[in-house]
């Protein structure tokens, strides 16, 4: 894989003055799955295009999924067949275009009953029909010792059948950087760390955007063509720089809070993907990913208004942990199994007198006076479909733009490290036998860099701590590769050790710090608040366990 992938381009100073230089076609303002994807597909089709991320990138809602590529079942039963024909059918064309990030897995339904099996079974035919499922990846009904050798830990006694079908595992961040990657590839400029204040008008019309630099202190104008609103949550706040609304007007979102847990695998052995049910009849999961087994998702208004750091409370945990207790056969879970946590917001769609969990996942979008172009709501499984239509939406306001067709699915290059067969497992023991790594080290590796993984190893195989899975050569990664500019952004984002090596993951502090200051130029005050700043965030994670 050549470097024309790199989010760090040509260094921090040349990014920004590629911006500042450049009268781009399309700028995006929003570093998420949804912007990240509309980079993709305007880039693809020959669009010059610019990016910006208040933040990091992913640091938002595209962070703090599931961590499922899958169609919503459960939108079935709300009646959005739409919906879910389109997730489902898409499912597929992510997996064909990054393998590792779309993993297939086994997620299990348990029934109480052979009646409430059937009820199951009718339901998941639906939707593997909706979804073209191929015939070995249908569904199978699993009871007795079948369901025992494939997931020992459900309390049969409870749960004696469960139906179980195909849906794909992935890891949301990773997702977004491939995607912002493969656009880059393709010539457009993307930068974090880069907050819009202002929407730059000229006749009326949205031009471009004032930008402030977090990591230099510069300010620099943007100017393009037709600019994008694709953030997230903030894209009211995003319209509110484009135009003046009325105080009393209606919020055009429903921000909801989605809570998920991580426990150690020992103490909840998880094989697959589970659905638990909630006392308030909502539908969670219990999913095992590495060493780590997470639970979620919770799903309640947010009326505070959008942040990067949603609060855990110790109700959350509970509500959490309930479900766990009646579904598996382990000794008794409370909070002070949890090894990590995370809290993210959905943008949905306000619909006056629901609730955040009877609001359907579509997506909107919004024109304003200005032509500024706002995309909200959705599911991280349609982020292709919702960018191939905001980009459609783009041209005929810009009609003098000449672009390329979208590709179809048999021409559509896979994104940066996708180039490979889907056997992660063939993958890993290449990987393991041309390196020398260990297995373990491996098979966790291949899972976020794909076909990169040897590129991510050559520059060191080492791991960051003696018995640790983090190695040093994904630091090296983080910083040329994707532009990881703190050391939050790698611990959280790049590695993702905060969610998944929760044992480990205060001993990478130090030593990932201590590399990120040779590469970046901190001086050991700057290095010191990093740590500090982390292991502080690590804790305020947690903060539910000391509420009495």
């Amino acid at each position: 894989m050549s470097n024309d992938a790199s989010l760090a381009g040509p260094g921090r100073d040349g990014q920004l003055d590629d911006l500042e230089q450049t009268h781009f076609d399309l700028l995006v303002i929003g570093g998420g799955i949804t912007g990240a994807g509309v980079a993709r597909e305007a880039a693809l089709r020959g669009l010059s295009v610019a990016l910006v991320e208040a933040n990091d990138f992913a640091s938002g809602t595209s962070s703090r999924s599931s961590k499922l590529i899958h169609g919503g079942l459960r939108y079935l039963a709300m009646g959005d067949i739409a919906l879910v024909r389109e997730t489902a059918l898409e499912r597929k064309r992510v997996h064909r275009l990054a393998p590792h990030l779309a993993e297939p897995k086994w997620m299990l339904a348990p029934a109480r009953s052979r009646a409430g099996l059937m009820k199951f079974r009718t339901a998941i035919t639906t939707y593997e029909k909706l979804g073209a499922v191929e015939d070995k990846d249908r569904h199978r009904n699993w009871q007795g010792d079948e369901l025992r050798e494939n997931e020992p830990t459900l309390n049969q006694e409870r749960y004696p059948y469960a139906c179980a079908y195909r849906e794909y595992l992935t890891d949301d961040v990773r997702l977004v950087l491939a995607n912002l990657r493969a656009a880059t590839r393709s010539g457009a400029c993307a930068v974090n760390h880069l907050a819009v204040t202002e929407i730059v008008h000229k006749a009326g019309r949205a031009v471009g955007a004032t930008a402030n630099c977090a990591l230099t202190g510069r300010s620099l104008t943007i100017k393009s063509r037709t600019v994008v609103n694709a953030a997230g949550p903030w894209v009211e706040g995003i319209m509110a720089l484009d135009e003046t609304r009325d105080a009393d007007a209606a919020p055009r979102l429903h921000l909801s809070r989605g809570v998920h847990i991580v426990m150690d695998r020992s103490r909840l052995p998880v094989r697959n993907l589970v659905i638990m049910g909630t006392e308030d009849r909502r539908s969670i999961f219990a999913i095992s990913r590495d060493d780590s087994v997470y639970v979620g998702t919770t799903d309640t208004s947010y009326p505070s208004g959008a942040t990067v750091w949603p609060e855990i409370t110790p109700e959350d945990v509970e509500y959490l942990l309930k479900p766990v207790a009646k579904t598996f056969k382990t000794d008794p879970l409370g909070p002070q199994d949890v090894i990590a946590a995370w809290s993210g917001l959905r943008p949905l769609i306000a619909k006056p007198g629901k609730q955040a969990k009877e609001i359907s996942r579509k997506d909107e979008i919004w024109v304003g006076h200005s032509g500024l172009i706002t995309i909200a709501g959705g599911k991280l499984t349609g982020y292709r479909k919702m960018a191939t239509t905001v980009v459609e939406r783009v041209l005929s306001l810009a009609s003098d733009l000449k672009a390329r067709p979208t590709l179809d699915e048999d021409h559509d290059e896979p994104l940066p490290g996708g180039d490979f067969s889907g056997d992660l497992a063939n993958l890993a023991g290449t990987l393991s036998r041309e390196t020398g790594l260990d297995e373990k080290y491996a098979d966790r590796i291949v899972r976020l860099y794909g076909d990169e993984s040897s590129s991510v190893v050559a520059l060191g195989r080492d791991p960051v701590i003696d018995g640790g899975t983090v190695l040093l050569g994904e630091v090296a990664w983080a910083v040329e590769q994707e532009a990881a500019a703190s050391l939050e952004d790698v611990i959280y984002r790049r590695t993702r050790a905060a969610l998944y090596c929760g044992r480990e993951c205060d001993g990478l502090l130090e030593p990932i710090a201590r590399a990120l200051q040779a590469r970046l130029g901190w001086n050991d005050e700057e290095c010191q608040s990093q740590i500090d700043s982390v292991r502080g965030q690590m804790t305020g994670d947690l903060a539910f366990k000391h509420v009495s």
